[in-house]
């Protein structure tokens, strides 16, 4: 038979409290009622003492009326059972009740072994030695007895009803009824059994409810959760508000099934590139043998339009689109494959203005008006002119759809510049001490993947995905930690500290930790919350790179704070329908395969700028622009 988990705890714990008490009750059962006897004891001895000494003269003197009657009112008292007055014989001389006396009593019953241990009285027993507890009456209550040896007088030694030199006369005894304080224990095991049940049955309902709340509900909702999981819902989440381990493996379950979702995502957009790569290479053929024919007329029809120049140009604009048609096929496919580009001396500027001939009639359609500020100085980068010009359509095309049809302006500027490292070196290759990878490609910050650490924060774990840029700090944590909090980092596989001992933040002290870039040193951030400080000593050895930038800018309708996370993958589209979210993703491995950045800023209702850099090579370095290096070893804040 199946039992909940909660319904065993409650039972358990209940059965331990159970017998605890119970042991406890007990004790303190035994300890109260052999108190009570000791105290009824020393109050019996007491009495028995006060006997002794109201008939100390009557004794002395032989009054035996005297004595009797002293004898017979003190047994009158109530819960006075008997009061006997014995010889150092055994025979009652006196007693409460007068049809005892002179009747001989059994020295080996009634105690009287405590004065007569092997025929050798004791002088002065101890009163546990000489009380004893025993059942009479016809109810057969219970009744404690004590004797009171009488010891021999001067006075009494030289007179003649004593004979000389004898150390004990006689024994007083004394009964009490032990029936009150027995009704007073039995009250005592009353109440104490009640309490017992009630004290049982508190804890167990209190055990009752914090299992459900603590235990069973929480796990209740784990197991609920796994389910939905096994059966494909991986957008399952869970309350993970406790602050203890369950919490604790909520946090977990949650991060686990949202990384299992992206990485279901990251498999289904690979199932859908490897299905445009299928698809690509499947209708390449057919594709490319239009556009053979196409280029074959073309061509002939070139050649006959010598004399004819306003038909040879539009005869040479269609052979070369007709070429790039081909290329973008062939680019598509190389996307797929991820084939490096085929890089040689290009001219960016030329390539704008190509890609801006192939958009020009649908922007003045859109009533878009394009400014074209390219440097006339610009230099010539290793790049392929036809993957870069595809990267600037895409552009063009988004910034149009963005302004819509109320039309508005695009800018398509270039420039030369020097960047600093801070703020544009992207760290593409993460890992810990121990050599663990921790560049996490389901996440990803600006495009690129980002660095998956775990921060331990007030004693709860979290995960947290570092800006993979150097000097940016458009971090995404899992958890808040607060304003100030002084974290630590660790490994997100192997969980090694990555704490580097002995450096300190230039900003505010606290210990910094480090990522390995395999090759190119490591870089340090600041853990603590709030503090934008990071420096990498390598990079910033190398100073500032000379770079050429292209930049389209639109004041269109902006992209929303949500989107721009992921803008750059695939089959990710803010279009709806109209667009298949290939262009950005496209356009974002071409210019990774550049070893090259793309980054986007957009403020929504205002517009958006995508600014692409290409690294230029050694040369002459140009004025800085973007911000100035900061000197090595000084570090950073931001």
């Amino acid at each position: 038979m199946r039992t909940r988990i909660g319904t065993r705890v409650i039972l358990g714990a209940a059965l331990v409290t159970a017998l605890t008490i119970s042991l406890m009750s007990a004790l303190a059962l035994r300890g109260h009622r052999a108190d009570l006897i000791r105290e009824k004891t020393l109050s019996v001895n007491q009495l028995s003492e006060t006997v002794k000494s109201s008939t100390h003269y009557d004794m002395l003197e032989n009054r035996r009326d005297s004595l009797q009657r002293q004898i017979v009112t003190i047994g009158k008292q109530k819960g006075i059972e008997k009061v006997r007055l014995f010889n150092k014989e055994g025979r009652i001389m006196f007693s409460s009740e007068a049809d005892e006396i002179g009747r001989v009593v059994d020295k080996r019953n009634e105690a009287c072994t405590a004065c007569h241990a092997i025929d050798r009285p004791l002088e002065a027993p101890p009163i546990p030695e000489r009380s004893r507890i025993f059942r009479a009456g016809g109810d057969d209550h219970r009744v404690l007895g004590i004797i009171n040896p009488i010891q021999n007088q001067p006075s009494c030694t030289t007179a003649s009803c004593h004979a000389p030199g004898d150390r004990i006369l006689g024994v007083l005894d004394v009964t009490v009824s032990l029936a009150e304080a027995d009704q007073g224990i039995a009250e005592s095991r009353t109440r104490m059994v009640v309490l017992a049940v009630l004290a049982i049955g508190a804890i167990s309902g209190t055990l009752w409810w914090l299992s459900r709340v603590l235990v069973v509900r929480p796990v209740q909702a784990l197991a609920a959760g796994t389910r939905r999981v096994a059966e494909g819902d991986l957008t399952t989440k869970i309350p993970a508000e406790a602050d203890h381990e369950l919490g604790d493996l909520a946090r977990a379950f949650n991060d686990m099934t949202h990384r299992l979702s992206e990485a279901q995502r990251q498999l289904t957009q690979a199932d859908k590139l490897a299905s445009v790569g299928r698809l690509a290479a499947g209708v390449a053929h057919e594709i490319n043998n239009p556009l053979t024919g196409v280029l074959t007329y073309a061509s002939f029809l070139l050649k006959r339009a010598e004399d004819r120049p306003e038909v040879k140009a539009d005869l040479e604009v269609i052979v070369r689109e007709t070429k790039r048609c081909r290329e973008i096929v062939k680019g598509l496919l190389d996307f797929a494959r991820q084939t490096p580009p085929r890089r040689q001396p290009t001219d960016l500027n030329d390539v704008a203005r190509r890609a801006v001939t192939m958009v020009m009639n649908r922007l003045k359609l859109d009533r878009v008006a394009l400014n074209l500020e390219l440097a006339p100085d610009l230099p010539q980068v290793q790049a392929d002119g036809n993957q870069m010009q595809q990267v600037l359509v895409n552009l063009l095309v988004n910034a149009a759809d963005a302004i819509g049809a109320d039309g508005g302006s695009i800018r398509l500027s270039s420039y030369r510049a020097l960047v600093p490292p801070y703020g544009y070196a992207p760290i593409r290759k993460a890992a810990c001490a121990a050599g663990c990878d921790l560049i996490d490609p389901t996440v990803r910050i600006g495009g690129l993947p980002a660095i998956r650490v775990v921060r331990l924060c007030g004693g709860r774990e979290s995960v947290v995905h570092l800006d993979p840029v150097y000097g940016r700090f458009n971090h995404l944590a899992a958890e808040i930690c607060p304003e100030g909090a002084a974290s630590e980092l660790h490994c997100s596989r192997c969980l090694m500290p990555l704490t580097v001992a002995g450096d300190r933040c230039k900003k505010c002290g606290a210990e910094t930790f480090a990522i390995q870039v395999p090759g190119k040193g490591k870089v340090e951030w600041c853990p603590r919350v709030g503090c934008h400080w990071t420096f990498w000593k390598e990079m910033e050895a190398e100073g500032e790179r000379p770079v050429v930038e292209l930049e389209v800018e639109d004041n269109g309708r902006g992209i929303a704070e949500q989107d721009l996370r992921r803008l750059f993958e695939p089959f990710f589209s803010t279009k709806g329908t109209r667009g298949t979210g290939l262009g950005l993703a496209v356009s974002w491995g071409i210019v990774e395969g550049h070893d090259g950045t793309i980054e986007v800023q957009s403020e929504p209702g205002k517009g958006s700028r995508f600014t692409i850099r290409l690294p230029m090579g050694p040369a002459e370095k140009p004025p800085a622009a973007g911000g100035e290096a900061a000197p090595a070893g000084a570090g950073h804040a931001g």
